[in-house]
């Protein structure tokens, strides 16, 4: 399925529950905490690919 169609399904049931009135309401707490983690692990993606690739540039290998 793509994403599009996905996209509508996911947002279709959203709308139903709020209608409903059973849908997740997220307090300031956890719409802070949810950030936080949600930046935190974006920040960490940025960061481990860089210390690998200093790993092998540190001069670990062998030089001929």
């Amino acid at each position: 399925m793509d994403r599009g169609k996905q996209r509508d399904i996911a947002s279709k049931g959203g709308k139903a529950a709020h209608k409903k009135g059973t849908a997740h309401e997220w307090t300031s707490e956890e719409a802070r905490a949810a950030g936080r983690k949600g930046g935190m692990a974006s920040h960490r993606r940025k960061i481990e690919p860089q210390e690998s690739r200093e790993s092998f540039s540190s001069g670990s290998e062998p030089s001929a």
